[in-house]
């Protein structure tokens, strides 16, 4: 499909406008034949309803020609006594053909009615088809035309045109199903998010969300989880074992910097210490056996002092340390070359 006309990005509609058109010229000159064949269809049936209406006048002359017959066979009969055997027996022979085609004719009636009955219904159905196919036409010319569903703004997909990577823009040819084109309500701004298979079970909706901007860094957002897919996202060109599920964020403040189509990272908050605590990297925490207790080595004037520390909620990067270290100090990455293990 070929777009003809499109608005351009950033063009704020309202519902209701057209917002793109696409070649349908095929399609309008078919709507010609369709409408040709709908008036010829009811040409059709006044033409079958004349001429059924003849066949009735046609039978009823019928009728009334063989019940004439038979009162005429009945008047020839009366006059047998001057008549000779033989013209007698004429005579009663014409009377008994005359009844017999006379009864014929009132057994044949009520199959013609039959037939014209059928012929009349079929004509209609007929009418009906060409008509539904006409209609369909009309949909389907109709809907190569997209129309602003809600009022937006005007966000356009990029799209792949030859050795180009660029927006899409009037003369593109789409495939069907393409999605081209969203109308974006500014009022109420959605994050397309994915998360980690591995991840995904531990996210509900409703839990909240910070989400910050990669065009403004000091910018932080909060949000929730608004939405969480029910199938895995294809891997595109990555291995086939990493899969990852579609999340949507609805923000719950908004900022005038905000448009469509920026780049964003969120934190989905899945659980939160109920008292301050500091945020170390989860290679700054060491232990010397696995039940002993962990420890830091924080950055002082003399060096590096060895710390027992208290854990609390963790992640895949950072852990909670609710005591023996304060926000702002320098923890030690790897274990300083002075100091050996279990030696403060």
């Amino acid at each position: 499909m070929i777009i003809q006309k499109l608005a351009p990005g950033g063009t704020l509609v309202n519902k209701g406008d057209v917002v793109a058109e696409f070649d349908r010229q095929f399609m309008l000159l078919r709507l010609d034949d369709y409408r040709a064949s709908v008036r010829q269809q009811q040409l059709d049936m006044i033409k079958l309803q004349t001429n059924l209406e003849v066949s009735r006048v046609r039978r009823k002359q019928n009728v009334d020609a063989a019940l004439a017959a038979v009162e005429k066979a009945k008047l020839d009969l009366k006059t047998t006594p001057v008549r000779s055997e033989i013209d007698a027996e004429r005579l009663r022979l014409a009377l008994e053909e005359a009844e017999a085609r006379y009864k014929q004719i009132l057994e044949e009636a009520p199959f013609a009615d039959q037939s014209e009955m059928a012929a009349i219904r079929k004509e209609e159905l007929d009418n009906q088809r060409a008509e539904l196919e006409l209609k369909r036409a009309e949909m389907n010319a109709d809907r190569m035309v997209a129309k602003a569903a809600i009022d937006g703004l005007v966000v356009l997909q990029n799209i792949v045109r030859g050795t180009d990577y660029g927006q899409i823009q009037a003369g593109d040819q789409l495939a069907p199903g393409q999605f081209f084109m969203q109308i974006v309500d500014t009022r109420s701004m959605v994050v397309n998010a994915t998360v980690n298979q591995v991840d995904a079970e531990l996210l509900r909706i409703g839990q909240k969300a910070r989400v910050r901007f990669d065009a403004y860094p000091d910018l932080e957002l909060p949000a929730h989880v608004y939405s969480i897919g029910a199938m895995t996202k294809t891997g595109g060109m990555r291995a086939s074992f990493f899969k990852e599920i579609p999340v949507k964020l609805r923000l719950d403040k908004l900022d005038p910097r905000v448009i469509p189509d920026l780049s964003v990272a969120a934190d989905i908050i899945i659980e939160a210490e109920k008292s301050e605590a500091a945020l170390a990297p989860i290679e700054a925490v060491f232990r010397d056996t696995p039940e002993s207790a962990p420890y830091v080595y924080v950055k002082s004037a003399e060096g590096w002092e060895r710390r027992e520390v208290a854990l609390g909620l963790r992640n895949n990067i950072r852990v909670a340390v609710k005591t023996g270290l304060k926000p702002g100090e320098v923890v030690a990455l790897t274990r300083p070359p002075e100091l050996k293990q279990g030696q403060g």
